[in-house]
């Protein structure tokens, strides 16, 4: 009687897409927040200007409106904006981009900096927003601010040889988890100029993502995917554990 094959040791290759929790964590709760759209209309456009990002709550001249929140609103909607969502179709919109990106990012950073780092790029798009919309009235609500600073942290490491976006790469962990380039390297590597061209381009004159709703009418806050973007590819940095490589240890990206 034959005895059954050894079973090998080494484990499994985890596929690139599969979702780690602290992602799975986040859609997840941008979903639940999401059923606030079961509410009766009046309470759920309150929930909106509750916690939707309204530039006319900084207004301190003598006729600035009052929204729901009070001083509270004014620190906490910088981030509970970027949970909240008009539809489906821009709740999945994000959520495609995040699959590659956020991922990688998620991987790499761990949950705590992971959620870290989406709040802050939420703030850097609230800032943005707000310094190009001073007395807007409509509640801007979307994570395409925090999406868009996934993205440009991870194009710090994404054209590394190994690394998700390369043609040859390990596992999802070990392709999360190769050295990334400095802001000066990353600068001067092509492809990663090329996707800095097509990202600026594509958002300046379509300002896809993040939207504004309230008496002021739908809008696009490309602005504030702008200032996310920033944040997330010049802070990259300080939250990233793994070790970089010395400049000439990088390996060449592989064309094939």
């Amino acid at each position: 009687m034959e005895s059954p094959p050894e079973l090998s040791q080494d484990s499994p290759r985890e596929p690139i897409l599969t979702l780690p929790r602290a992602l799975t964590a986040y859609v997840l709760l941008i979903a639940v927040i999401h059923l606030r759209v079961l509410l009766p209309p009046e309470l759920e456009y309150w929930t909106v200007e509750m916690f939707g990002f309204i530039p006319k709550r900084y207004d301190s001249t003598p006729l600035a409106l009052t929204f729901p929140g009070g001083a509270g609103a004014r620190i906490w909607t910088f981030v509970t904006y970027s949970l909240l969502h008009a539809n489906l179709s821009h709740i999945g919109f994000n959520v495609l981009w995040l699959l590659p990106f956020g991922s990688a990012l998620a991987r790499r950073f761990g949950a705590l900096r992971f959620f870290a780092f989406m709040a802050v790029t939420a703030v850097a798009g609230a800032l943005a927003h707000l310094v190009t919309h001073e007395h807007a009235t409509a509640p801007m609500i979307g994570a395409s601010a925090s999406v868009s600073g996934a993205m440009a942290a991870a194009i710090r490491f994404a054209f590394v040889q190994g690394s998700f976006l390369s043609f040859s790469r390990g596992d999802a962990d070990a392709a999360a988890r190769v050295p990334a380039l400095s802001l000066l390297r990353a600068f001067r590597d092509p492809r990663v100029l090329g996707f800095l061209a097509v990202w600026f381009g594509v958002n300046i004159i379509f300002g896809v993502g993040s939207i504004a709703i309230g008496a002021d009418g739908g809008s696009v806050a490309w602005q504030a995917h702008i200032g996310g973007f920033l944040a997330g590819l010049v802070l990259f940095s300080l939250f990233d554990p793994v070790p970089r490589a010395p400049a000439d240890r990088f390996p060449v990206q592989d064309r094939g």
